[in-house]
């Protein structure tokens, strides 16, 4: 009988391989699951894949819950920046929940769209998907404050979007990919609430889940040499 995802989804949460190598202005070849750097894709700064797989072979997904991390410092710096808002770490993990929420919809959704369905068992083709934001930077979170004055900023702000693909079956990682993206607005100060700060993030995101229904337009031939 075939398993559920769960050991596998569980085991996925708790590694913490947010460290990954991208962060170096010359990227490894290789790093150390194995995975070998490839030519990045549209809206991803770098990928890794293991030699010889291709990803079009898969094509049902089971998406992880997304791991979401604020910027070092987010909220001592917001809360010395602009004296009359407080950001609480219940005002945090409100923020951290929404990313997450809003990651998900969107990459279910762009996967559905470009024919791929949803499982909760193991099978040859279907991938496990582990996303996360990490460095989250947001300029003017719309959280409750007494201030009546809106903050105006040049854009929403940014994040680092990581991501890890894995083999149902093995439990094998066959991808790696991070890049940094940011929605600034050079040169025009406006004000971001909410909806604003929500649009912004789907624009970032975006690009990763449809790079990711591409399959990362990495042909197995390019993971092999």
């Amino acid at each position: 009988m075939k398993r559920l995802l769960v050991t596998l989804c569980l085991m996925a949460l708790f590694t913490t391989p947010f460290t990954a190598a991208g962060d170096e202005e010359q990227p490894p070849e290789y790093i150390s699951d194995g995975l070998k750097l490839v030519p990045g894709t549209q809206g991803i700064d770098r990928v890794w894949v293991r030699p010889g797989i291709d990803l079009s072979q898969y094509r049902h997904f089971y998406l992880v819950e997304p791991q979401v991390a604020f910027r070092k410092n987010w909220q001592k710096d917001q809360n010395r920046g602009h004296p009359t808002l407080r950001v609480k770490v219940s005002d945090m993990d409100a923020i951290k929940n929404e990313m997450a929420e809003l990651l998900t919809e969107i990459f279910t959704a762009e996967l559905l769209e470009s024919g791929y369905t949803f499982s909760e068992i193991r099978a040859e083709d279907v991938m496990i998907i582990k996303p996360a934001i990490l460095d989250l930077d947001v300029n003017a979170p719309d959280i409750q404050s007494n201030s009546t004055s809106d903050i105006l900023t040049a854009g929403a702000g940014s994040m680092k979007l990581y991501m890890e693909i894995y083999d149902s079956m093995s439990e094998q990682i066959l991808a790696k990919a991070v890049g940094q993206t940011s929605d600034m607005n050079i040169g025009q100060m406006q004000s971001q609430k909410k909806v604003a700060n929500r649009a912004a993030a789907r624009r970032m995101m975006t690009p990763w889940a449809k790079a990711l229904a591409r399959g990362f337009t990495v042909p197995a031939k390019e993971a092999q040499e």
